[in-house]
């Protein structure tokens, strides 16, 4: 039997189908219903309190109902529906992951995952020598040795109107991302919460799981260590910029990423399409855990996209849950 699920294709046999359909059955009892609206469905509110009507909501016979499917949010007496699959809306303090689109005078213009690019002005970046000064004539003339287009860079939203969004990047953990996979999930399967970085030390692997639904697995950089911030910081920042892209051949031509490590990292990447696969919310303890799981049922990498693992996945979520 086929079962589409969102968007990729399952092959599951009869037992596979009744073992999943438990499975979600299960997970379904732990979730508040209450405040997950289809629709044209009611919403309880107090009248009495002075409701305001929000986004995805709409006033029919006297009553609040539901334009959207998603779920209800209240904001002192502002209620209104977030849906469950929209483009990323942004807010301060964000850390995304966006795409170099183009390289514009002093500033790049980048893609993440919005309805619409978002900028990143050359006076709002951590300079690669991580020394907080004034930018110059020659950083600008240099701005494409920094980042050019193609290039996925981590940064954080500094702010945003209704036609512009501003990033800023304020760490060694920010900044450009190599040696590693993009993945795509829907926004709403990613919380935001207080860290966003995360290194797995037992697999050697970085994992940023950006607000935007932009998720970055790679091999772990050390230059992100603060224990070499000062290492780095001993280099002219001039000499820096200006000979950045010998600089960096020369490296890549010396680095190399283990075989190890590189399995690690497709193996964190799988473990990110199946939840998303799964609709679930994509945290690192629950990564951690799938990873885990593949290993300990001696998974093959590519089989962890098919349907006996994702079945697998699912049943052990519902058993995390069930003890909780």
């Amino acid at each position: 039997m086929e079962i589409e699920m969102r968007g990729i294709q399952l092959q599951f046999n009869q037992i596979q189908k009744l073992r999943l359909n438990k499975a979600m059955k299960s997970l379904s009892s732990n979730v508040n219903f209450d405040d997950t609206v289809t629709i044209a469905d009611s919403i309880s509110v107090n009248r009495e309190e002075g409701v305001l009507k929000g986004h995805g909501t709409s006033d029919l016979d006297g009553e609040i109902v539901s334009t959207l499917c998603g779920t209800v949010q209240r904001v002192n007496k502002l209620v209104y529906v977030r849906p469950l699959s929209s483009r990323y809306k942004p807010e301060v303090g964000d850390i995304v992951i966006g795409r170099v689109v183009e390289v514009a005078q002093k500033h790049w213009k980048l893609d993440i995952n919005c309805s619409q690019n978002a900028c990143l002005m050359l006076s709002a970046m951590n300079m690669l020598d991580g020394v907080q000064r004034r930018k110059t004539a020659k950083d600008e003339l240099n701005m494409r040795c920094i980042f050019e287009e193609s290039d996925y860079i981590c940064v954080e939203v500094r702010d945003f109107t209704h036609c512009d969004i501003h990033l800023q990047t304020r760490s060694q953990k920010h900044g450009k991302l190599s040696s590693g996979q993009l993945l795509t999930v829907s926004p709403y399967l990613v919380k935001r919460q207080k860290q966003h970085f995360h290194h797995l030390e037992q697999y050697g692997i970085d994992l940023i799981i950006g607000c935007n639904g932009f998720i970055w697995v790679g091999e772990h950089d050390e230059a992100r260590d603060d224990m070499v911030e000062e290492q780095v910081n001993q280099f002219d920042p001039q000499v820096l910029v200006s000979n950045k892209s010998s600089a960096s051949f020369e490296e890549q031509e010396r680095s190399y990423t283990s075989l190890e490590t590189r399995k690690y990292i497709c193996r964190a990447a799988n473990a990110v399409r199946v939840l998303s696969t799964l609709g679930f919310i994509i945290t690192v303890e629950i990564i951690n855990g799938v990873i885990d799981l593949s290993v300990l049922a001696n998974t093959d990498i590519i089989d962890m996209l098919g349907s006996e693992f994702c079945v697998m996945v699912a049943e052990k979520e519902a058993e995390r849950r069930n003890s909780d």
